[in-house]
């Protein structure tokens, strides 16, 4: 996961358009956005927000469930540092509470016809944490840095695979001078691509594309985010503590060019990895949020009115297949192994979610001239309860009558109370269902997902919310040899649509390109998807201004505390 891979990690809506007009906010005419809307309980906490002055001390304590594997925007694409980028880092462009695309660092962009040049205005007088200024050199000095092969960096080719010469710098076959990433001035920082993006804008809203100060990592390296004092950030709160395996404590960024709108003076990020635990705290009142909620919990909370909060996601949670071992394959077993589970009973009984089944990895929910494009597609012969017969004739067309000679499948997934879960109950369909042996294995996140990218596993837990509102997120996650596609899925025709969409600016064209290659693949089955994703949090009711966008981050600039 990016940042996403956790089954039920956040949640938000979102409503944005393909930028290709100038300046920021600006739309073109036919405007592709997510349909997930907020519940009513969070439309009604959206208008208390303006009438809810501050009283108090402005601080809060928000628990989270993982920790994430670095706080490097450069370096991570682990959802689990979502919470901490999204607050301390912006981009050129942001998310406001609309769920729009709105002007960050950026304060109006243009694009030129052909959609291969885009240029950025940068505010006056940017700074970053510690005060020094930020110029568009550090956005140059930024790419370069995540496109360095020593960096590491797991979103490299969110920029390589967009900026021309990018991949050659990579590769070391262009300079740095080569690459399309240029400051024409101290406030102007031009990217050329190597092909049309008409999307490129909502590209930039991911934190890979945020800047990192030049001289903290020159000082100390891939240590710099490791500690307070050498953490320098230019978001709405900097870093005042890090404390190993218990919290992350930000304070007011007073440097942040919007600082004036930021009323929250201190924000704590606190570690509790079980969520029984961090409920219980919750419920003390030691604590005034919680990121994930145990499932049997959930309508008790509803019920209660304590302080839920739930919306809709741009995203999937599905399982893995590993395409390169058999005998997954093989589409028939693949096939086989989808038919066999009862959706309805783990969004039902298991997560307890609104949640909608899911039939492919692409979620619904990009509109184009008011219609989602995806409306009316096929199920690929899934339904929302197990197709028993149906699943069982797959599996012996592959060779493997009532699941004689089938091999014991190696289901793992990564240590969480709800993704526990979900593994338990496919383990009992598919053994019910199908007459196989299932082993079920958990890890700590880090040691899971290095795993799924090494290819070291059968089936494996994983899930999507979008890094930017447009499909394009979803497609290449099976393309081959990309770097996202841990499913290690390939097949040239589907890349072929993958290629072709990237560069249509047609918005009719492009969707009928999306509805081809989601035909093709989901009908290849090479993830398993269980249900588009809907996500609850906890939040006292004293705390207002905190909203959340598709792609599971959660946002605290304009949180307010009133008890």
């Amino acid at each position: 996961m990016k940042k996403k891979l956790s089954l039920g990690l956040a949640a938000g809506f979102l409503c944005a358009a393909i930028l290709a007009g100038c300046g920021g906010g600006g739309s073109s005419e036919t405007e592709p956005q997510t349909i997930g809307e907020p519940t009513a309980e969070a439309e009604e906490s959206a208008q208390e927000t303006e009438a809810v002055e501050p009283t108090g001390a402005q601080e809060l304590t928000f628990v989270l469930n993982n920790e994430p594997d670095s706080l490097d925007p450069s370096y991570t694409n682990n959802s689990f540092a979502a919470p901490f980028l999204t607050n301390l880092f912006e981009g050129l462009v942001t998310y406001d509470e609309n769920g729009e695309i709105t002007p960050g660092n950026a304060e109006s962009w243009d694009v030129n016809e052909d959609m291969t040049v885009y240029t950025f205005h940068l505010r006056e007088g940017l700074k970053w944490s510690d005060g020094t200024p930020l110029t568009a050199e550090d956005y140059v000095y930024s790419a370069l840095h995540v496109m360095t092969p020593t960096t590491t960096s797991q979103y490299v080719n969110m920029m390589t695979d967009y900026i021309l010469n990018g991949q050659e710098y990579y590769d070391g076959t262009a300079t740095a001078e080569e690459v399309g990433v240029k400051a024409l001035d101290e406030n102007t920082v031009e990217y050329t691509l190597k092909q049309p993006t008409p999307y490129f804008v909502d590209v930039t809203s991911m934190w890979v594309y945020a800047p990192v100060q030049q001289a903290t990592v020159d000082a100390n390296g891939d240590k710099w985010s490791t500690a307070a004092d050498t953490y320098v950030s230019n978001g709405p709160f900097k870093v005042a503590e890090i404390n190993m395996g218990e919290s992350v404590v930000l304070e007011r960024n007073e440097n942040y060019w919007d600082a004036e709108n930021v009323t929250l003076e201190k924000l704590t990020f606190r570690y509790i990895l079980d969520q029984s635990t961090a409920l219980t705290a919750y419920e003390n009142g030691e604590v005034d949020g919680v990121r994930n909620i145990p499932s049997g919990d959930i309508a008790r909370l509803k019920a209660e009115n304590a302080g839920t909060h739930t919306i809709h996601v741009y995203g999937t949670v599905y399982y893995n297949f590993n395409c390169e071992k058999e005998p997954y394959n093989n589409p028939l077993v693949r096939k086989a192994l989808n038919l066999a589970i009862d959706r309805e009973a783990i969004i039902n009984n298991v997560v307890q979610l609104d949640a909608e089944p899911a039939y492919s990895i692409l979620a619904p929910g990009y509109v184009v001239d008011g219609t989602d494009i995806l409306e009316g597609r096929s199920t690929y012969e899934m339904s929302p309860t197990a197709d028993v017969e149906a699943a069982k004739a797959a599996l012996a067309e592959a060779g493997y009558p009532d699941g004689e000679g089938f091999p014991t499948v190696q289901l793992s997934f990564y240590s969480d109370d709800t993704v526990k879960k979900v593994a338990e109950a496919i383990q009992e369909m598919w053994q019910t269902n199908l007459g196989i042996n299932v082993e079920v294995t958990s890890a700590d996140w880090a040691v899971f997902y290095s795993g799924v990218q090494n290819g070291d596993y059968e089936v494996a837990a994983m899930g999507w919310s979008a890094d930017y509102v447009n499909p394009m997120s979803f497609l290449p996650l099976l393309a081959t040899d990309d770097v996202t596609n841990t499913s290690f899925y390939s097949n040239p025709d589907y890349d072929a649509l993958v290629e072709q969409a990237k560069v249509e600016q047609d918005p009719a064209a492009f969707a009928e390109l999306v509805r081809q290659a989601d035909e093709l693949l989901s009908s290849d089955y090479p993830v398993m998807p269980l249900y588009y994703k809907a996500d609850t949090y906890l939040l006292k009711d004293y705390v207002t201004g905190v909203y959340t966008d598709s792609s599971t981050h959660i946002y605290f600039k304009h949180a307010k505390v009133a008890k």
